[in-house]
């Protein structure tokens, strides 16, 4: 199964282009994006780890969704962090994922690491390590950086089931580029946009690195690899998760992926379909309500 999806769903710039503006309190963003997509990424994970009960309210709130999943990112301490961590430490990490594994809702978890995070015998170390403690959970690996482009990489990832991450990014001399792999049962595709300008800017805000919108021409390519990981011996599930996040520009390229997956137009939220009227005209059609 392909499930296309976006990353995250708590954005003040959201509440207009994709939320209706003037339905703040008591609106549940989660459960209304569920409402057009077949998974969501977690983000708020990556920045600290998150309590079981919190994640068994986010399954709770899409409970009429049999097929919807999430994926999680693991707590930062595990990615970007290189001073070795504890016991107690790989616990926390692991309460929401493992909240979401039991509630049958987890997809996969994410270990993004930054384009800094270079194939070295320290790096491959350090990654067994961090996969011994997730243990059990569904991994996927985002790497960034050309110096994993080798057959080992892959050939070690097969053997400990964790899963690679096919990234679309602002492509530099070392840049890893496009590509349609997979080295466990879960595939992954994760579209960051190609912001070349404040992509390594050091002063740039995550808004700005993330802003740029994908047209159609650009993201066909990616519908075709999400399809070939898919035929890919021993691939269960595929999820194509949108990153570009910036206005609500995520949202409306996750519509489109999902137009192209499936051969139909998207349902898309009205707001969103009158703020990208032009992109989306060919690929989406307004739902029904406010």
């Amino acid at each position: 199964m392909i499930r296309v999806g976006v990353a995250g769903w708590d954005y003040d710039d959201w509440w207009g282009p994709v939320y209706p503006g003037a339905a703040r309190k008591g609106f549940d963003a989660l459960a209304y994006l569920a409402g057009y997509f077949d998974a969501v990424e977690v983000n708020s994970s990556f920045y600290r780890p998150l309590p079981a009960k919190v994640a068994r309210s986010w399954a709770k709130r899409v409970g009429h969704l049999p097929d919807f999943r999430f994926t999680a990112k693991a707590w930062r301490r595990f990615t970007h962090d290189r001073e070795a961590f504890s016991a107690e430490e790989a616990r926390l990490a692991r309460e929401a994922p493992d909240a979401l594994a039991e509630e049958g809702r987890l997809g996969a978890v994410l270990l993004q690491f930054p384009w800094s995070f270079k194939r070295d015998e320290a790096s491959r170390e350090w990654l067994r390590d961090v996969a011994s403690a997730f243990a059990g959970l569904p991994l996927v690996l985002e790497v960034r950086h050309a110096s994993w482009n080798v057959a080992e990489t892959y050939r070690e990832l097969s053997e400990q089931g964790v899963g690679f991450v096919n990234v679309d990014q602002p492509l530099f001399r070392n840049s890893l580029r496009p590509s349609a792999l997979a080295t466990a049962s879960v595939g992954y595709v994760r579209i960051h946009g190609r912001n070349y300008h404040d992509w390594f800017r050091s002063d740039a805000g995550r808004d700005e690195r993330y802003d740029y919108l994908y047209s159609a021409g650009e993201l066909e390519p990616w519908s075709e690899r999400a399809r070939a990981i898919a035929q890919l011996p021993g691939v269960r599930d595929v999820y194509v998760i949108t990153n570009n996040h910036f206005g609500g520009q995520e949202v409306a390229n996750a519509a489109m992926l999902r137009a192209m997956l499936e051969g139909k137009k998207a349902r898309v939220p009205p707001p969103l379909f009158e703020r990208f009227r032009a992109e989306l005209s060919e690929w989406a059609e307004p739902a029904p309500g406010p």
